[in-house]
């Protein structure tokens, strides 16, 4: 779960972060109030977006008056970054910055542990930085058991700075972005930049957090500030009937029944030429009422042409979910394409019942691999 860097600035207000006191606005007149209570200096506007790129995209700008402030403030309102739509800006003092450093922690996959990343070539192009010159780029793994420790907090404070008393403020800094990575459950809490003023100041002047939701329940304040897109509004929707769904953003949609089945039936899609629209696992029941809620969740995707069901009958039999098939599909009007694969207990009888219908019925994996993609090719 991703928050707004407003949001994340809070948080980090919290821990004890050096952050600023931005001001949010929803429209120009506000970014006009906002200026003038920010006393009226050099101010930044910045979009407030789930996604990174503000800056390049032109959505973050300095403004040194009242009449700079209303153009760049309805520049940007209203503007997509990213697929985003601005809705909001944040308006706050600008710094006198000297020089600009990258400082993060993530969770670590390989290491299985928290992760520090730190590079003194910090700011718009860190992407670039760890593409072309990852040497740039410092980490540290942290043990979980023991958390940052003082030495490893003054070891990564050297790694950026070398002026003694900068590095004393970044030490307390590195801890307490690690306290709040670990309290709240974070997966990524970043700062980039991290800047250090012509007055010898830490600041973190932009904030970026993600959030593990599996952790959501509990941590009521995070989860109050949850924004889904639509994607995942789509996997909420999914979770609360039952079923485990991912977008993967192709023209095939799938349904199976089981997460390992599932996999092989995207990896068939791609590898017969194909593009899988998603995962989806509906369990192991042929109620006809969860078909609809799925066949309903997979036609929602404006990018979904063909669906794919590919179902394997054990304790569920092949002839009970023909039936609540055809049952389902009483009630759901679509000229899609619809390829069923049914193996398994009673297979032959649930293609039996099938034929009849208007769903393309295949009797292998390759058959209804070759049949979804043929039919994704015809349109």
């Amino acid at each position: 779960m991703k928050v707004h860097e407003y949001q994340a600035k809070e948080f980090f207000a919290q821990y004890g972060l050096p952050v600023d006191s931005p001001i949010l606005c929803r429209s120009v007149d506000e970014c006009v109030d906002a200026y003038h209570q920010l006393g009226s200096g050099r101010v930044v506007v910045k979009a407030q977006v789930h996604t990174g790129g503000r800056g390049k995209a032109g959505g973050v700008k300095l403004a040194a008056s009242e009449e700079e402030v209303r153009k760049v403030s309805s520049d940007i309102l209203g503007m997509t970054i990213k697929g985003y739509v601005v809705d909001r800006v944040l308006v706050t003092e600008a710094v006198n910055i000297d020089k600009e450093y990258y400082v993060s922690i993530l969770i670590d996959r390989k290491s299985k542990s928290p992760l520090m990343m730190l590079s003194r070539a910090g700011g718009m192009d860190i992407e670039q930085v760890a593409k072309e010159t990852p040497e740039k780029i410092e980490k540290i793994v942290i043990d979980p058991l023991i958390g940052m420790a003082d030495f490893q907090a003054r070891a990564a404070a050297y790694k950026l700075f070398d002026d003694k008393a900068v590095v004393k403020q970044a030490i307390p800094l590195f801890k307490n972005l690690y306290r709040l990575f670990i309290e709240k459950d974070a997966s990524l809490a970043e700062i980039n930049p991290l800047v250090l003023t012509k007055e010898g100041q830490l600041k973190a002047i932009d904030a970026k957090m993600t959030f593990d939701n599996n952790a959501l329940y509990r941590h009521s304040d995070v989860a109050e500030l949850n924004e889904p897109t639509e994607d995942e509004k789509k996997e909420l929707y999914a979770k609360s009937k039952g079923f485990s769904y991912v977008n993967l953003g192709g023209n095939i949609g799938c349904m199976v029944n089981g997460a390992g089945l599932a996999m092989a039936t995207m990896d068939m899609i791609k590898l017969y030429g194909g593009n899988p629209a998603n995962f989806l696992d509906i369990g192991g029941s042929s109620n006809p009422e969860k078909i609809v809620d799925a066949m309903n969740l997979l036609m929602s995707d404006q990018h979904v042409k063909v669906i794919l069901i590919n179902i394997f009958g054990g304790i569920t039999r092949c002839d009970d979910v023909a039936k609540g098939l055809l049952e389902a599909f009483k009630s759901i009007k679509t000229d899609m394409p619809i390829v069923i694969r049914l193996t398994g207990t009673n297979a032959e009888e649930g293609r039996r019942l099938l034929q009849n219908s208007h769903f393309i019925v295949a009797t292998t994996m390759a058959d209804a691999g070759h049949k979804a993609v043929e039919a994704m090719n015809n349109l």
